[in-house]
């Protein structure tokens, strides 16, 4: 497992050169970009497709290789694969089948970001990409914002507007998040501020809607991310599933000491926003 440049080719390193001039194979998210990557540094391609539409179909070829006594290397488009990249069925597959396993750290957009964001010293929470649809998009928030910690997502440009007005209604505009894009590329940004003021931010310059995002949500404030408030939250989101916001309410309080009436009020928002999800 082969990290790769984000974007600033120099990031590379060493061993990741040796391991990719090295192996029999390299299994690549787009052969074309690794190609140019492997030609850049003087190396032979030997690559071969392994993206999410193949996966299933790649790994079967990638542990063919294998028992061959072949090695070969998986490389993601830009960053440490397996990470919202594909990579983990084949892993899984992999192990199954006997064979080792070795990552070669090196870049990735996730640490990169959280190293400049001064949010997460203490912990976070990682999401990968949030649903492409407002309405589950908003739940997937509040249900990762219960554990009281920095939220951590990818996002891509033409959903990136949408995502922040969601981040921004589900956490409140005083939140501070971080909005890191194009990391490591000529047109890099690193932008903190409330989430109140990031649509407009992004707004004033069409550029900012470009690239490839990490947005990382402050966490909340106590009191309201005490473990007592986190239990009934929790058990509350599962009650709403089977039962109307009153019994769902009442359940909660019942199992975890909450308050009925506090209870009773987040499971109206949170009932709110399940009934204006987008259809499928």
């Amino acid at each position: 497992m082969v990290a790769t440049p984000l974007g600033n080719l120099g990031d590379i390193t060493r061993r990741a050169l040796d391991i990719l001039a090295a192996v029999d194979h390299v299994a690549a998210e787009d052969t074309r970009d690794t190609t140019r990557l492997l030609a850049h540094f003087g190396l032979v391609s030997k690559c071969f497709a392994l993206h999410r539409h193949n996966e299933r179909t790649g790994a079967a070829k990638l542990l063919e290789l294998l028992s061959r006594g072949e090695s070969v290397a998986l490389v993601s488009d830009a960053g440490t694969p397996g990470i919202s990249d594909p990579g983990g069925l084949v892993v899984a597959a992999a192990r199954a089948a006997g064979h080792r396993v070795v990552p070669v750290p090196g870049p990735s957009a996730l640490t990169a970001a959280l190293s400049v964001a001064g949010l997460a010293e203490t912990g976070f929470v990682f999401a990968g990409f949030l649903p492409p649809k407002s309405g589950p998009r908003r739940n997937r928030i509040q249900e990762l914002d219960l554990a009281g910690l920095p939220m951590v997502f990818y996002e891509a440009p033409h959903r990136i507007a949408a995502s922040l007005a969601d981040l921004e209604a589900v956490c409140g505009g005083a939140r501070a998040v971080v909005v890191a894009r194009e990391l490591t590329k000529l047109f890099e940004e690193v932008h903190r501020c409330p989430l109140a003021e990031a649509q407009a931010w992004l707004a004033a310059d069409r550029n900012r809607q470009r690239g490839e995002f990490v947005l990382i949500v402050e966490a909340r404030a106590e009191p309201a991310a005490t473990a007592r408030t986190r239990e009934a939250e929790t058990v509350l989101h599962l009650a709403l599933e089977e039962l109307p916001p009153a019994r769902a309410a009442k359940l909660a309080a019942k199992i975890t000491g909450g308050r009925r009436e506090e209870l009773y009020e987040l499971a109206l928002k949170l009932n709110e926003a399940k009934t204006h999800q987008t259809p499928p």
